[in-house]
């Protein structure tokens, strides 16, 4: 019997007093995993996605692990639920429309502590204000830069586009319209580079495409 089919017997045993749908963790291998992820951050604190963690039993108990520190959420919403649950630095992993939910973070000191937005246009300065309903708060403020892979004077792109702040004056430009205008603070900079992050080198099979990342 493989290693994955004795897991499959053992789970099935576990759970068969339960009835679908069900979803079970190894907390075993959730804690391998984590200290793997310690261990190749080499030393860097690394940061949550909560989008790929659905559980917050189980964000609490990575981040009570040592070397993580912090939550990347998903949407604004659950930022703010995030917030509320306990957790003290949650990132937005996207910039947001949801005007309801910047009402609530500029009415909530302790919201507005532990959540930080995410920019990348000063438009959204502009709805971040417009949706205020009187709250004062500070908002907390992280700009995202795009580094996707320009070639051929920009005519070829490799990797997301995940801003349109694509050079340091862009970026520059904006970070000093967040630090002159009243209620933000800008406090981080974001880059994906996701023509690197997750694309494999060496590629059993593939030598070619190897070869060519």
């Amino acid at each position: 019997m493989t290693a994955r089919a004795a897991d499959r017997t053992r789970y099935n045993r576990a759970t068969a007093h339960l009835d679908a749908p069900i979803a079970i963790v190894d907390l075993d291998a959730f804690d391998a995993n984590a200290d793997d992820l310690v261990r190749r951050a080499g030393g860097k604190p690394v940061r949550v996605a909560s989008k790929s963690v659905r559980c917050r039993a189980l964000l609490e108990r990575v981040l009570a692990r040592p070397g993580f520190a912090g939550i990347m959420s998903f949407t604004l919403a659950e930022s703010l639920w995030l917030a509320r649950a306990g957790f003290d630095d949650v990132l937005l992993a996207y910039p947001s429309a949801d005007r309801s939910a910047f009402a609530e973070l500029a009415a909530d000191p302790k919201l507005a502590a532990a959540v930080t937005v995410m920019v990348d246009d000063h438009a959204q300065l502009e709805l971040i204000d417009a949706s205020r309903a009187g709250g004062r708060e500070e908002i907390r403020v992280c700009l995202e830069l795009d580094t996707s892979l320009r070639m051929l004077g920009g005519r070829v792109r490799i990797g997301a586009l995940r801003s349109p702040l694509r050079s340091p004056a862009h970026l520059a430009e904006l970070a000093r319209s967040v630090a002159r205008r009243p209620g933000f603070r800008l406090v981080g900079l974001m880059a994906y580079e996701g023509h690197v992050a997750g694309v494999g080198d060496a590629l059993a099979g593939r030598p070619l495409r190897s070869r060519a990342i």
